[in-house]
């Protein structure tokens, strides 16, 4: 985050889907005349090019939204602003504010509840820093939910896909990096295996290797490789290695 220029100027953007929401962070503004909207965003993608284009201090960030939520949007910022999230539902507040965002508004919220939280982002702006180190481990800290993701997003360059998992085929660990295969193409996204395997539903994926998690339906057959292991082979015609570990969750999973 870039530490504004002119102190009693704060750049702020608006993302949020619903219309009458962005009215009320506009008229809540209006009590503090040193912060500048200068975007308002109906969704995760224009919010993303509209922080790419204006580097905001401040960020107004609705967690859930179509196309990309909140989360995902975070995962794809290089540089991160101050971040107030917003929500309609108590269960992400908790998780926003519990992720080191600067606060987070449960809709419907009062002035006094907003000034509140953007009173807090104002002493922030001053140390941009130490602010960046917290949110920057907001997707770390993603890891240890629960949740069952039905997607990816992923960013490569200007580019932004949203892969469902159904047309991920499977997933391999390269380095700091994780390759995703589709049936058409190959993505890359810094996150590790254990984050896939923690998050995609154990019905859908299941982790074989220390290396790969594959789509249970994308399996072929299971082929010996030499003694005592084995190399899964899919039907876009992939061999995937096998390890012991992996083997018995395939016993289990395929019930042979």
């Amino acid at each position: 985050m870039n530490k504004p220029e002119n102190a009693a100027k704060i750049k702020a953007i608006i993302v949020d889907d619903e219309e009458l929401a962005r009215k009320v962070i506009l008229k809540y503004l209006e009590a503090f005349p040193q912060v500048e909207v200068v975007a308002e965003c109906e969704n995760g993608f224009v919010g993303l090019k509209a922080i790419g284009e204006h580097q905001p201090h401040l960020l107004f960030l609705d967690i859930q939204m179509p196309k990309i939520n909140g989360f995902e949007l975070l995962e794809l910022l290089d540089e991160k602003p101050l971040i107030i999230f917003s929500t309609a539902h108590d269960n992400f507040a908790i998780r926003a504010f519990e992720q080191n965002a600067v606060d987070y508004l449960l809709k419907p919220y009062s002035q006094t509840r907003f000034n509140a939280a953007v009173s807090k982002a104002l002493e922030k702006a001053g140390t941009p820093k130490i602010f960046q180190k917290n949110i920057s481990s907001l997707s770390d800290q993603l890891a240890e939910t629960t949740e069952i993701m039905n997607r990816v997003v992923v960013k490569t360059g200007s580019r932004v896909d949203v892969i469902p998992v159904s047309d991920i085929e499977y997933f391999e660990a390269s380095d700091d990096y994780v390759e995703i295969h589709t049936r058409k193409e190959r993505f890359i996204k810094q996150k590790t295996l254990k984050f896939f395997e923690d998050h995609l539903d154990p019905e859908l994926f299941l982790r074989v290797h220390r290396s790969f998690i594959v789509a249970i339906h994308q399996i072929s057959k299971l082929e010996p490789y030499s003694k005592d292991s084995f190399v899964l082979i899919l039907k876009n015609g992939k061999g995937i290695s096998v390890s012991k570990n992996g083997l018995v969750k395939l016993r289990q999973a395929l019930k042979f």
